[in-house]
């Protein structure tokens, strides 16, 4: 069983915001597995299905972001698995527009609502898929930043961003982690230092 989790803030205002990539990107697994995430379940919307000879689960938690976590903890409790078969889908200010990241492990990089679900499940042993969202420069709040609509100069590569996160997730649960690493974890922008987090 692979638990797969998009995170977001549940609500029309915030259903277009970069903080709601992990609901998106879910949406768009739904859409390519025929998979309904409709169905009302440890305070999220679940569906369940199977693809690449694996059962999975979909999930959007519809607690706050900032409360993933006791959505996450029940999703685990209820699809009988353990933490390392879950996979976690997020946006991350770190990592430039365009840019995805998967990790096996890892921290919560100031983002919180894996903070969240780190303290709900108690470990940092489950992987994620974070889609970068950078501010191009100084911003006064990252909540306001994240948390506003996306712009229509922006459609183009947060479509690209969705559509790479969906496919990260399914070589994931077909051929394991390292091989989603392998073939996304790539820089869009010039070279420099690894973002903070990472």
């Amino acid at each position: 069983m692979r638990l797969i989790v998009g995170l977001g803030n549940p609500g029309v205002e915030y259903a277009w915001t970069p903080h709601n990539l992990g609901f998106l990107v879910v949406d768009r697994l739904a859409e390519q597995t025929g998979i309904r995430v409709t169905r009302p379940e440890a305070k999220s919307l679940v569906g369940r299905g199977s693809w690449a000879g694996h059962e999975v689960v979909l999930a959007k938690p519809q607690t706050m972001m900032n409360l993933s976590g006791l959505a996450v903890r029940e999703l685990v409790r209820r699809a009988e698995c353990s933490p390392a078969e879950l996979i976690v889908i997020c946006d991350d200010v770190a990592l430039p527009w365009g840019m995805i990241r998967v990790r096996e492990r890892g921290s919560a990089g100031g983002h919180n609502g894996l903070k969240s679900i780190i303290g709900a499940v108690g470990t940092m042993e489950f992987s994620r898929v974070r889609l970068g969202v950078q501010p191009p420069g100084p911003v006064g709040e990252l909540s306001e930043y994240v948390l506003r609509q996306i712009r229509r100069d922006e459609e183009q590569i947060v479509a690209e961003e969705i559509e790479q996160g969906a496919e990260a997730v399914k070589l994931m649960v077909a051929e394991g982690t390292h091989s989603a690493m392998n073939r996304f974890n790539r820089r869009v922008a010039a070279p420099d230092a690894e973002p903070e987090g990472a």
